[in-house]
């Protein structure tokens, strides 16, 4: 079975509608068979209160583009990916533009994923440079 892009592409953003990625207008824009790519816009909302993107919103762009990274390693009518630690290092302040999350897979183990996940400016300047964990757990059948 080929990887196909666009689908994937599509079917990230289908499944972010009414979270967290709809309220933060997170999009993800790339894909491939070992990254996954989210943008996110940098404006008031997302501002700490001295005006600059907030390193909160920056962990929730890291655990969700992430997060749903590893969905792209496993069946998911069989599993389900929760996050068990995330970190992040935040390397330069940002006003305004977009910022870009590209996850890129560091392990892939039967149960644990770990991803680096860099983001980015317009200008691919490193904003904040986070590590995630993931954990693959058997979906619990009803």
């Amino acid at each position: 079975m080929s990887f196909d892009r666009e689908k994937t592409i599509a079917q990230c953003n289908a499944f972010s509608k009414n979270t967290l990625m709809e309220t933060l207008n997170i999009e993800f824009t790339d894909a491939g068979e070992d990254f996954l790519v989210a943008t996110m816009p940098v404006n008031g909302r997302n501002h700490q209160p001295m005006g600059l993107l907030h390193g909160g919103a920056s962990v929730a762009l890291a655990e969700s583009v992430g997060s749903a990274a590893s969905m792209l390693f496993v069946d998911p009518r069989e599993n389900e990916i929760r996050g068990i630690e995330i970190s992040a290092n935040h390397l330069k302040a940002k006003k305004d533009g977009t910022v870009t999350g590209t996850a890129r897979i560091i392990h892939k183990g039967r149960s644990i994923h770990l991803w680096e996940i860099r983001i980015t400016d317009e200008e691919n300047n490193l904003i904040s440079l986070c590590k995630l964990t993931n954990m693959v757990l058997p979906k619990i059948k009803a």
